[in-house]
Parts: structure tokens; sequence; C-alpha cells
């Protein structure tokens, strides 16, 4: 055995006892670990469709893992390579939203936005671009496909993803990847999507971007 296939084991093990045993965590503590690479060129990220996961890496070492929820079986994530670009931690959905006057708030399409009301999209945070339309962000994480297409990641990891992936940082998504057998296995998944939805005043609200910003060191410190 190479030096760099026991320190690929090592790594594989102790993030795979990390995940073992209970398959969820109490609503509102989800989180996952995040590493600092030492070259940002060298980050790449891979989505597995089919056990519902995000790896990233640098070259072969794990950054960070984490569920996520990808599309509905009529509006599908699109597989292939890509490369994030057009990251908005702010970003508002185009499409779905609310319309919105002095007395009500009211969800519905942009296109079918009612005159005298004006149109807010959907909160979109820590929005990372891979196709056009299509991108991951903080959202809840349903355990099984919910999204138009999107992958939506839980809120307190998403900022750790957005600080790790850059403009021009490979994607690749397919079916399934060996790394479901060993880093991705017994991944923990949120139960997040169980919460009631917030008030929509305050998802319309700048406020609703400003409560996800995390004021703690989002990278844990590596001792390998």
């Amino acid at each position: 055995m190479t030096k760099n296939s026991f320190f690929i084991l090592i790594i594989a093990s102790l993030v795979s006892f990390n995940f073992v045993g209970c398959n969820t965590y109490d609503v509102g503590n989800y989180d996952s670990l995040a590493y600092r690479p030492l070259n940002p060129n060298k980050v790449r990220v891979k989505v597995s469709l089919k056990n519902s996961a995000i790896y990233v890496l640098e070259e072969n070492k794990p950054l960070l893992i984490t569920a996520t929820c990808i599309g509905k079986k009529e509006s599908p994530t699109p597989l292939g390579s890509f490369r994030a670009y057009n990251k908005l931690p702010r970003k508002r959905s185009n499409t779905y939203g609310f319309h919105v006057t002095s007395s009500e708030i009211v969800p519905g399409r942009r296109d079918m936005t009612p005159k005298g009301s004006k149109y807010v999209g959907y909160p979109m945070p820590y929005w990372v671009e891979f196709k056009s339309g299509y991108g991951f962000h903080s959202g809840y994480v349903h355990p099984v496909p919910k999204t138009h297409g999107c992958l939506r990641i839980n809120q307190n990891v998403a900022p750790k993803f957005f600080a790790l992936v850059r403009s021009g940082t490979p994607i690749e998504i397919s079916e399934s990847f060996p790394e479901d057998l060993t880093i991705g296995k017994n991944i923990r998944r949120p139960h997040d999507y169980k919460d009631p939805d917030p008030a929509r005043s305050y998802l319309i609200s700048d406020k609703y971007f400003d409560d996800l910003e995390r004021k703690d060191d989002l990278f844990e410190e590596d001792s390998m």
C-alpha cells in the first residue's frame, strides 16, 4: 500500500466513523465539518444523486461531506461536468416567490404577478451556479428528491460550501461515485424540512439573509 493510499484510507475511516450511528441530528443542530484547502485551485466537487451527497475534495482529500436535496423526477438535477460561477450570497429566485402588496403576501410565480403587486423572489442564499438556472443554495434538505433541479444544502453548511468553491471550481454530477461506499456511507441527514415554514414577511426581508451569516470560523483545524 502506498503512502497516499494509506492516507486516504485513514481519512475515509475517520469520516465514516464520524457518520456512523443515528442517521439524523436534532432539528436545527445539523452541521458538517469543513477543512480549509492548502491549494484552492485543486478543489473539486462531486455530487452523487443516488446518495444525495456532496463531496468537496482537494485532489483526494475530503474537505466537506454533506447531504443534499436533489431534483424531482419531473425536474431532475442535470448530470455532467460543470464549473462553478455566478456566486451570490443573497440570491433570490427569478421564477418562484411572493406577490406582495401593502395588505398581503401571496406565494406565486414571477410571470403571474398581478397588477398592483410587487414580486419578491424566494430566498436562495449562498447561491453557486453550475448551469444556467441551476445551482447549489441553502434550503430544506428533504430525504427525497424535492427541488426543481437545484441542489439544496443545509443552512449551517451552505456558507462553508460557498467559501470552499470558487468561480471555476470543477463540479461533476453523476448517479453515483465510489465515495458513496466510503466517506459517503451513513451520512447523517438533517430534519430541518420538518420545521414550520418561516413567516412570509420574514422570507421577503433582508433580515432572512442577515440571520444566516455565520460569525464563527467556518473551518476546522486540520491536524493531519
